[in-house]
C-alpha cells in the first residue's frame, strides 16, 4: 500500500508507517521547503520519502497510490476541487481518501473569532458534492467538537 501524509508528517507519518509495514511506501508531500525541512529535523524521513510538490499538481503517475491522507489541507489550497480531482487521479480505483483535522469545523471557526460558515467546503453537503464531482464517494463524515474526519473511496471511471 502507498499513501502520502502532508506537511511535516507529524500528524500521521509514523502511524502510516506502522500500518503499512516495511513493504508499504509512504510519501510525505508539501509545497514548502520549510515544512520538509521540519520533517527532516523531526526524523520523518524514517517514516517515508519526502517530496517537494504542489498537492494540486502531483508528480505521480495516474493510479499510483492506494490512499491519500490529508491533514488540514483542503481549507488552505486555492481551489479545493482541483486538489480533490488531482488526488483522485493519483489514487487507484477503490483507493481511500482521508481528510483529517485535529479540531472540528465549529472549534476552528471559534478559534478564528467567527461563526460556523454554512458555505464551508468541509460541510457534509458541500464536501459530498465536491467529492462526487472529483471521482470519490463519501462514506464517512465526522465533524466532532475536537476532530474532523472524512473518508471517501475512489470510484472507477
Amino acid at each position: 500500500m502507498r499513501a502520502p501524509p502532508s506537511g511535516s508528517g507529524r500528524a500521521r507519518g509514523p502511524a502510516l508507517r506502522t500500518h503499512l509495514g516495511d513493504a508499504g511506501l509512504v510519501l510525505g508531500i508539501d509545497l514548502t521547503p520549510a515544512m520538509l525541512t521540519a520533517a527532516l529535523r523531526e526524523g520523518r524521513d524514517k517514516d517515508g520519502h519526502l517530496l517537494l510538490a504542489d498537492a494540486c499538481r502531483l508528480p505521480l503517475p495516474t493510479a499510483a497510490l492506494d490512499a491519500v491522507f490529508s491533514a488540514g489541507l483542503v481549507n488552505h489550497v486555492p481551489d479545493p476541487a482541483t486538489a480533490l480531482r488531482e488526488w483522485a487521479r493519483v489514487t487507484a480505483p477503490d483507493g481511500t481518501l482521508l481528510l483529517h483535522h485535529p479540531s472540528g469545523r465549529a472549534e476552528r471557526a471559534a478559534c478564528h473569532g467567527r461563526s460556523l460558515d454554512p458555505d464551508d467546503p468541509l460541510a457534509e453537503h458541500h464536501l459530498r458534492t465536491a467529492l462526487r464531482t472529483a471521482g470519490w464517494e463519501l462514506s464517512r463524515h465526522e465533524d466532532a467538537p475536537h476532530h474532523f474526519l472524512a473518508r471517501a473511496t475512489r470510484v472507477a471511471g
